[in-house]
């Protein structure tokens, strides 16, 4: 869930001018220009390059971008979209916010447009992707841009110097062993990267698989809160020594881009995350582990599979003067016409995949992605956001809660334990007071 190698999520934010002015004004409604707010992944920065010499070219409609780290992004867009201020005509949004958001009448079906473009191919999204971006009638109200699960990825180099075979489907015991060996195996790296940095969808995401597998959960079906229960403290417990023993540097500061900078530059030895990442750590012009990278299953405990689901998709607020130039846009950025650009233009690792069944059927594709493309499809398919965990759960959801109350919840909670990664606080007292907070957002569902 996932930000480019060192961009503009280190600087706080980017606005990229695609043959326009910054993104930080209403459009006009005169469907000559809109603007885009999207997360500042690899993927989002390939397109603002990409976008005034192709779609703008070719339509006439121009592109402003506002570009933001992950956890900016979701108080922004929220902010724009909850209180209908009408200043984006498009945004990337998640699997988490597409059905919330629905139901509040906040958000253009997509459907129709969808359905009205033979060359889109709706037909052709995955299932996982199409269900997650639905809304309760079952029209789209997202356009997946791409999507991810989350695996294991790690230096095949080190691990062969250390005589080290890492299995297919690793237990997160063997990880944390494996972190112990390779740690200080090249000077200056460290075992493993995850993330430190507080967010539901920083921290959060990596750490909620850990619980699932480790058999805890936010909520039981009935929704008595868990987060102090013996399974989720263990679990976190668990991810807090492995990150403070064999970690990053500076984990509590650190996200998804910071893993895949660490990880891209040779400082970690493996990075359990995003199989979106994947693509950026094969890039031989940004990355020097490219081609040395291997892969594995998202690590468990006592489930089969452990993965997470998600997909950033393009959503446009109903406040939007430009449904139709918006919509034009959406429909490219989803496009198979879309990846065959950015395969020729940018390289075939690249191209934000996980969306279409196709993708994995192109020759080019195939050979570029021949380390990843085959487990992280699997991977997808694998992940059950019904039951992702030992016991029933009151909403679906494998790395988060679907409910409101939980991007306030998650983000409290996870402040307090990146606190107990840099040594400020304890896990004990982190979870007590998470639990708190958890009964009083379980009140509204009791």
């Amino acid at each position: 869930m996932t930000h480019v190698l060192v961009t503009a999520t280190a600087a706080g934010s980017l606005l990229v001018a695609c043959s326009g002015a910054g993104g930080s004004s209403s459009s006009s409604g005169d469907g000559k220009s809109i603007n885009v707010l999207m997360v500042g992944n690899p993927q989002m920065e390939d397109i603002a390059k990409l976008t005034k010499d192709t779609f703008t070219k070719d339509t006439g409609i121009k592109v402003n971008f506002t570009v933001l780290p992950e956890n900016e992004l979701r108080d922004k867009v929220t902010q724009d979209v909850a209180t209908q201020a009408g200043q984006y005509d498009v945004a990337t949004i998640g699997a988490y916010e597409v059905p919330i958001w629905e139901k509040n009448g906040w958000l253009h079906e997509l459907s129709s447009y969808a359905d009205n473009d033979a060359s889109f191919d709706k037909a052709d999204l995955l299932k996982p992707m199409v269900t997650s971006l639905s809304g309760s009638d079952g029209k789209l109200y997202a356009l997946p841009f791409y999507g991810e699960s989350s695996f294991l990825m790690y230096n095949k180099d080190v691990m062969k110097a250390k005589g080290i075979t890492v299995p297919e489907r690793p237990t997160w015991q063997q990880i944390a062993d494996i972190a112990a060996k390779v740690d200080g195996a090249e000077p200056g790296m460290r075992g493993i990267c995850l993330r430190g940095l507080a967010g539901w969808g920083e921290l959060g995401a990596p750490l909620t698989t850990m619980v699932n597998t480790f058999g805890g959960t936010w909520f039981t079906k009935d929704w008595k809160a868990q987060v102090n229960s013996p399974e989720f403290k263990k679990a976190t417990n668990f991810y807090v020594d492995l990150v403070r023993e064999h970690g990053e540097a500076g984990a509590a500061q650190a996200g998804f881009t910071e893993c895949l900078n660490a990880m891209s530059q040779k400082k970690v030895a493996m990075w359990y995350d995003a199989t979106s990442a994947a693509g950026s750590l094969e890039d031989a012009g940004s990355s020097k582990i490219a081609g040395h990278v291997g892969y594995a299953y998202a690590p468990t405990v006592e489930t089969k599979s452990s993965g997470w689901l998600w997909s950033w998709a393009w959503a446009m607020p109903k406040t939007t003067k430009n449904a139709d130039a918006a919509s034009k846009f959406m429909l490219w950025a989803s496009s198979k016409e879309y990846e065959k650009l950015v395969g020729e233009k940018l390289g075939w690792s690249r191209v934000p995949a996980g969306k279409r069944a196709s993708t994995y059927e192109l020759p080019e594709y195939q050979k570029a992605a021949a380390s990843f493309g085959d487990i992280t499809l699997k991977s997808i398919e694998g992940a059950d956001p019904a039951n992702p965990g030992t016991q029933p759960r009151p909403t679906v959801g494998v790395q988060y809660v679907a409910v409101p109350e939980f991007q306030d919840l998650g983000t409290k909670v996870t402040q307090e334990i990146s606190a107990a990664i840099a040594g400020k606080t304890s896990v004990d007292k982190a979870l007590d007071d998470g639990q708190k907070l958890a009964e009083d957002v379980a009140k509204n569902y009791q």
